[in-house]
């Protein structure tokens, strides 16, 4: 880039400056009043248009219309105002430089000492009208943002109002300077003008873009503050905070607690799964996520006899929602030790009770019942943390993100993962029973919000195995397959009928009872281990573990991406796998569509390769 900077103007450098005129023209009439009225008694002279001026007028105060003081009328329907020498060069001309004065005295131009300025509404017009070109066209403000930028420009001697909140401040601050406004004061406001022309042109940018044939290549994103945080990933990740995006608002409220950063992205992430799995399913949904992965997922099917007693729930009311968060608890009862749920329906006072035993950290719902409500509110002394989601909100098409000083966009990932991606089946066995399909689509969802590489296993409406983040697709196979064994184990006459000291707690006897499927204690935690009972077990061999794995069946296999070889499908095959839902497009899909054959599988190729970093 060629080109040469400008210098610096000379003039007189104040702390403080006097607000002797004012110019006011605001779209949002809020705050008018008392700001007008604190105007008036301080004897500011006001510049002001229109419906503004009127208002001001009525709140006492001395007005000239900019008209008048420019001796040019409001022209082109409005559209030019304040876009005149007079007005511009009492905003940005340098108090006390010699030719700046000399120019003001020569064109009567009275220097501006505060100026009061909001935009037209945007963002809302293109909300309400988006696809009336002229409309939109019309809402976009020109002399405001040039007024905010030349009075934030000459911050040395302008302050700069852009929004009604700072209005209590300029009241503050000029009661305690005698009508005057400091340095440091003008200075923050100028910034915060910068801030909002910034945020304002880049919703502009965006809109015009999707306009026209040829996009801009430059991308303008505005990420305003709307919830400071404690840290960001880390304790030295500081600063850290909550964002909307371009003006929009917040997929959730904070009804209680105090969200950190990890908590929101495992929010934002389960809150996704369940709606998607609700609409593609049409049943309750739920998700319980550790760091930003699903350690299981699942809908809202009655539980068996068998499964209240593993997951220890026996009596205790189960509505529909209240099953789909007891099995996307228990896919990994360990690994959801410290959670963030979701569902995708409204709490009731029976998954309120579920949760109330469960060590957790928060939940995002789309509502709650009341006496539910104040079951979480109640949860860890207060904090547990409790969000409302907007199941009306629809996230940008666009995602943006930075690493390493770079950026990056992409399309949102917003294919729907339904019965229609599994029409394509390509082995000999072609039926898909409903309950099949409900655990591929299962599958499917959990696995599109995990770290990939990816598998899930699932059975009977709910993940019962996650293999996330693996460079090996067979390892991701694998990592799933152990949590699927361990599951299955769960079931086992030994463990079921593992007798625990009175006192232990829940967690603990989840924890004690993976461990004992596991077996590989060394002394020192066996030791430990075997506090919890007051006659140690005997141990679980490996032949009951083989026989008792032999009886499982009917289970789906979903994979974030086509298998590269036959050995997933070999591993698989194991753990009674007879449906997969994959991508295909491999050049050994020939090879993995044999080895399904060969097994009895069915196997549908979706198309859709669904990577989540």
């Amino acid at each position: 880039m060629g080109g040469h900077t400008l210098g610096s103007v000379e003039g007189e450098v104040k702390d403080m400056v006097q607000v002797k005129t004012a110019l006011v023209s605001v779209f949002d009439k809020t705050g008018l009043k008392e700001l007008g009225e604190f105007l008036a008694a301080n004897k500011v002279h006001v510049l002001s248009t229109g419906g503004t001026a009127a208002k001001l007028r009525e709140y006492g105060c001395t007005v000239q219309d900019v008209a008048d003081y420019t001796g040019s009328p409001e022209i082109l329907d409005g559209r030019v105002k304040t876009l005149h020498p007079k007005v511009h060069g009492g905003l940005l001309a340098a108090r006390g430089n010699a030719k700046h004065q000399a120019d003001m005295e020569t064109h009567g131009i009275r220097p501006i000492d505060l100026v009061v300025v909001n935009l037209y509404p945007f963002r809302e017009a293109i909300a309400a009208k988006p696809d009336d070109f002229a409309y939109c066209i019309e809402n976009i403000d020109i002399g405001g943002p040039a007024m905010i930028r030349a009075s934030a420009k000459n911050s040395a001697h302008v302050a700069i109002l852009s929004s009604p909140s700072q209005y209590p401040k300029i009241m503050e601050q000029m009661k305690a300077n005698n009508g005057c406004t400091s340095m440091a004061f003008r200075r923050n406001l100028a910034a915060a003008a910068f801030a909002l022309t910034s945020a304002y042109d880049s919703s502009v940018s965006q809109w015009m873009a999707a306009q026209v044939t040829e996009p801009p290549s430059t991308k303008t994103v505005a990420f305003e503050v709307e919830r400071p945080l404690k840290y960001g990933c880390n304790p030295h990740q500081l600063p850290a905070g909550l964002c909307s995006v371009n003006g929009g608002k917040l997929p959730f409220e904070v009804v209680s607690g105090t969200p950190g950063y990890i908590n929101l992205l495992d929010a934002v992430n389960a809150w996704q799964l369940v709606f998607e799995l609700a609409k593609a399913t049409g049943k309750p949904a739920a998700a319980s996520f550790k760091h930003v992965s699903p350690a299981g997922a699942a809908i809202g099917v009655p539980l068996t006899e068998a499964e209240v007693g593993v997951y220890e729930v026996q009596g205790k009311p189960l509505t529909p929602m209240a099953n789909a968060y007891v099995r996307a608890r228990n896919a990994d009862p360990m690994c959801s030790f410290g959670d963030f749920v979701a569902v995708s329906h409204d709490v009731d006072i029976a998954t309120a009770n579920i949760l109330k035993i469960e060590v957790s950290d928060g939940i995002i719902a789309p509502g709650f019942e009341p006496e539910a409500l104040e079951v979480l509110k109640a949860k860890k002394g207060g904090k547990f943390i409790v969000l409302k989601a907007d199941g009306n909100f629809q996230p940008p098409d666009m995602e943006y993100r930075m690493c390493g000083g770079l950026g990056f966009m992409q399309k949102r990932n917003d294919k729907i993962c339904d019965a229609k991606c599994l029409e394509k089946v390509v082995t000999k066995k072609k039926d898909l029973p409903e309950q099949a399909k409900l655990d591929m689509i299962t599958g499917m969802i959990a696995i599109k919000y995990t770290q990939s590489n990816s598998v899930g296993y699932s059975k009977d409406g709910m993940m019962i195995g996650v293999g996330a983040g693996q460079q090996s697709r067979v390892d991701c196979v694998k990592l799933a397959g152990r949590k699927v064994a361990t599951w299955r184990l769960r079931f086992h006459p030994r463990v079921t009928g593992l007798k625990f000291k009175e006192g232990v707690k829940r967690q603990d006897r989840v924890n004690a009872r993976v461990r004992y499927i596991e077996g590989d204690m060394d002394k020192a935690e066996y030791e430990q281990w075997s506090k919890n009972f007051d006659v140690v077990p005997e141990p679980l061999t490996a032949e009951e573990k083989s026989s008792f794995l032999a009886g499982l069946d009917g289970v789906t296999i979903a994979s974030d991406a086509f298998f590269p070889f036959r050995d997933s499908i070999d591993h698989a095959s194991k753990l009674g796998v007879k449906y997969i839902a994959q991508p295909g497009g491999s050049v050994a899909d020939e090879e993995v569509i044999s080895a399904c054959d060969g097994y009895g599988m069915t196997m549908s190729f979706t198309d859709l390769r669904l990577f989540h970093h």
